[in-house]
């Protein structure tokens, strides 16, 4: 997967163009998980519908666990309202997750002991490009499911 100047440091997705996106506030309350994932599942649907994009049940089902991930972490370490952006363009998905916490997320070395927090090693591993980008209040991380040549999970 390719990092746009380290994962540590902030940095800052391409402008590139996108065919549609959808934007979603997140409301508190352990129902967004399955809220954000059935936003994304019927934003694909509308995407293969409208468009004819090749979305595959692989990237849905990869869409969808990245949203998982990213709105869980979210939910986990922020206080208020989350905002989920969905952008499709010819050759991904973006997902875009802001909170209010400004603190930018690490990837922990791997243990085959520890129980929990490996979402992000979990996307690094099937996501094309991740980034964070600081905002005024809090923080944006955006991830690139590719529609065609997923990597494939290990």
């Amino acid at each position: 997967m390719e990092l746009e100047a380290g994962y540590d440091n902030v940095a800052k997705p391409p402008s590139e163009g996108h065919l549609a996106r959808a934007d979603y506030t997140l409301d508190g309350g352990g129902n967004r998980i399955a809220a954000a994932r059935r936003h994304a599942g019927a934003f694909l649907d509308r995407m293969r519908t409208e468009y004819g994009l090749p979305i595959s049940q692989r990237v849905r089902d990869l869409t969808e666990l990245v949203v998982s991930e990213l709105v869980t972490n979210a939910h986990k370490y922020a206080l208020g309202p989350l905002l989920m952006q969905l952008r499709i363009g010819a050759d991904g998905v973006d997902v875009v997750v802001w909170d209010s916490d400004p603190a930018v997320p690490t990837v922990r070395a791997a243990d085959p002991g520890r129980v929990g927090q490996h979402g992000l090693e979990i996307i690094k591993k099937v996501a094309e490009k991740l980034f964070v980008e600081r905002e005024p209040v809090g923080k944006r991380v955006t991830a690139r499911i590719a529609l065609t040549a997923v990597p494939d999970p290990v």
